[in-house]
């Protein structure tokens, strides 16, 4: 019996490219095994026998005669394992995966690529798989063999550019990598799973085998009626946090069991509909915030297992909350475990930096023109929704994904076939997502943080539009908060920056975000920027939230927002939860949870959002007393919410508003209310309507407009 080619024998001593299912496992009665580290190997035959193999060039070749069914027996230094051989294993994946993945159509990604538990051929195991067409030899690496990359490597599926293999024996919660050697033949650094669905303990970066999903959701209910409370006539009012740094100062167990104990309540008690998570995707730096992950499928360790994820979801659903997280898929880390140059090559970023280097964040953009790298990310997107019963996903940093020019310099960017600066391939990706997202997962939203005015990204695909459902609406926010921010003395000259939203408030479906951006990289907190006095700072905070709730536009805050948080958001730090005990602060989260329970309770405020007649200016025009005031109108005979503001701190009696119906008008909320924090002037709850008119309307009340204060009226008989 000869041993191995001498080609093939160094190949495998060396760890080089060679076909590893030609040259090891049983070949026309012949085994072959290739086991660095082992002293003695036998084949166990199916009629109780061994067969001793004879050891070969180089160490650890071992080849032997052998018929038929067999198994090893490896006697390796203090122990003796027994085992299958992986290459007496046949062809994995089906023809019709390998197709779908090089169509970027395969949507269950998470099911084919990546690490499995699995059974085959009646043998416990776990299948590996993943996508490297310009490698020139992938093996698994791991504890379970000394991280050796000659012990284990993979199948080429040709036309493909999947590596996959099944190691027997193999069982959950091992961890692993990929050794690739490039297309030059080099050896890259060990490189993580891209589709891994569960990964180790940041700053550690290897994958690791899950052990199934396994969570029971009890959520039927909300799954089923979930759509309607997404509709563009719902009340959608948000709470944005930092499930980590939420959790610091609160309790020591930072966990998503944690979390639903401690989160829940509060969310509950404040009246909000959703929650939003920065990025949960597994991240190497967590001063990211998670907004540079490479675990695209998998959860961050750093709360607990992927079950545990789940079981937060599925909490917060049967206490009536939605689930909605931030997802990034515009660009990715250049960490050298994760996917910049996989293969060796540029495969899933641009090769050529003016197209795949982002200037501002140092990371690396995807390619959106590739099949496999939409597809990847559209499966990305679909696990989070389908797997973890998300209600909806907020996808970041859209804008810089439209334009090739995204902050760069006239010298630096490549523009389109035709010569434009319209990112078509991202175009066309966005499109193809927001589609399969809307066929698979219906009732979920689509929500695109995008700063700019790209025209018709809320519109439908068949329409020409990007297809999602709402868009943060960025422009109104730097416009009020600038407004805000200034001294009152100066407001009348920038009275459009608070009206100027409604030229443009029915172009989109639009989402009113203040958001954690509002609050970090020296911005300092909401209530920091308001200016006058500690009373004024309060009463302008006030103001600006009761505004905000009224104006058209779905509502999402920071955490910290809620009790008027002092300090800049660190994520390393904790929120300064004793400051809602005192008054003022305490006072700002009463209103908040007051704002939104009208919000949610009168139709008037949420339920045409998105069209011009649920929305009429009154007075938009008195820049000198910088009030404004406008009603908002529901549905058919619903009673409208007349929103008046007052952003100076002199109080005005005798303020005459005109109105569309008579009798008597209850006020529903004054944001100077005592139990604010405020001074409690206003109309002492009630206007009655005199025949004067004013604004348009046959009658008009005659209103106190108490200072920094905004007051919501409403016709009795609500």
């Amino acid at each position: 019996m000869g041993d191995l080619d001498p080609a093939a024998a160094r190949a495998l001593a060396d760890a080089a490219p060679i076909d590893a299912f030609a040259t090891l496992g049983p070949h026309a009665g012949q085994v072959r095994v290739f086991l660095p580290g082992a002293v003695r190997v036998e084949a166990l035959t199916a009629d109780g026998g061994s067969v001793g193999l004879s050891p070969g060039a180089p160490d650890g070749l071992f080849i032997g005669p052998v018929d038929g069914p067999y198994r090893l027996r490896i006697y390796w230094p203090g122990a003796v394992q027994e085992t299958e051989d992986p290459y007496a294993f046949g062809l994995l994946l089906g023809d019709l995966d390998l197709h779908l993945i090089g169509e970027g159509r395969h949507f269950a990604l998470g099911d084919c690529l990546g690490s499995h538990a699995m059974t085959i051929d009646g043998v416990p195991g776990v299948r590996f798989a993943v996508w490297a067409p310009n490698a020139r030899r992938v093996a698994v690496v791991g504890d379970f063999n000394s991280w050796d990359d000659r012990r284990h490597p993979m199948r080429l599926r040709h036309g493909s550019g999947v590596w996959e293999l099944f190691i027997p024996r193999l069982a959950a919660g091992e961890r692993y990598k990929y050794a690739i050697l490039g297309a030059d033949g080099g050896r890259l650094p060990l490189k993580a799973d891209p589709v891994a669905t569960r990964t180790e303990m940041p700053p550690s970066t290897a994958s690791v085998v899950p052990d199934g999903f396994g969570h029971d959701w009890q959520d039927d209910a909300w799954m089923t009626g979930r759509a309607a409370r997404h509709r563009p006539d719902a009340a959608i009012s948000i709470y944005e946090l930092h499930a980590q740094s939420w959790l610091h100062g609160l309790t020591d167990d930072v966990s998503w069991n944690s979390l639903a104990r401690h989160l829940i309540p509060h969310v509950q008690g404040l009246g909000f509909t959703h929650i939003e998570l920065l990025p949960v995707a597994e991240h190497p730096f967590g001063g990211s915030w998670g907004y540079q992950p490479l675990g695209l499928f998998a959860p961050t360790a750093r709360l607990g297992p992927p079950e545990d994820f789940a079981a937060f979801v599925d909490a917060c659903h049967a206490a009536g909350v939605g689930v909605i997280v931030d997802w990034v898929p515009a660009h990715f880390p250049t960490d050298p475990h994760g996917l910049a140059r996989f293969d060796g090559t540029a495969l899933y970023e641009h090769a050529d930096p003016r197209e795949g280097f982002h200037q501002d964040w140092n990371t690396l953009i995807y390619n959106f023109g590739r099949n496999e790298v939409q597809g990847f990310l559209i499966a990305s997107a679909i696990h989070w929704l389908e797997r973890f019963h998300l209600d909806g996903l907020r996808v970041d940093a859209v804008a810089s994904m439209l334009y090739r020019d995204y902050s760069r310099a006239a010298d630096q960017w490549v523009p389109n076939v035709h010569g434009g600066r319209e990112n078509l391939e991202a175009i066309g990706f966005l499109r193809h997502l927001n589609a399969v997202v809307g066929e698979r997962c219906p009732g979920a939203m689509m929500i695109a943080e995008e700063s700019t005015a790209w025209p018709g990204v809320t519109r439908p695909i068949g329409e020409g539009g990007l297809g999602f459902d709402y868009k943060w609406n960025m422009g109104w926010m730097h416009d009020t908060l600038h407004y805000m921010a200034r001294d009152p003395i100066h407001r009348r000259h920038h009275h459009h920056e608070m009206t100027f939203g409604m030229v443009y408030a029915f172009s989109e479906r639009f989402l009113l975000p203040l958001s954690h951006d509002e609050v970090v990289h020296g911005k300092g907190s909401l209530i920091g920027r308001m200016p006058g006095d500690r009373w004024r700072r309060f009463a302008n905070l006030r103001a600006y939230y009761a505004f905000m709730w009224a104006h058209p536009g779905k509502k999402l805050v920071f955490m910290g927002a809620e009790f008027a948080q002092e300090r800049e958001w660190n994520h390393d730090g904790a929120l300064d939860r004793a400051l809602a005990g005192d008054p003022l602060h305490g006072g700002v989260q009463r209103l908040l949870g007051d704002l939104n329970r009208l919000y949610r309770d009168h139709p008037a405020l949420h339920a045409r959002d998105s069209e011009p007649a649920g929305f009429d200016w009154v007075v938009g025009d008195d820049a000198e007393n910088a009030v404004f005031a406008f009603l908002r109108r529901g549905d058919g005979d619903g009673l409208p919410v007349l929103v008046v503001a007052n952003m100076t701190p002199l109080p005005r009696a005798g303020y005459r508003i005109g109105v569309p119906l008579g009798g008597r008008w209850r006020e529903v909320l004054n944001s100077d209310a005592g139990i604010y924090g405020g001074s409690g002037m206003g109309n002492h709850g009630a206007a009655d309507c005199v025949d004067i008119p004013s604004h348009g309307h046959a009658q008009s009340l005659e209103l106190t407009l108490p200072p920094l204060a905004v007051l919501y009226l409403q016709p009795e008989g609500a």
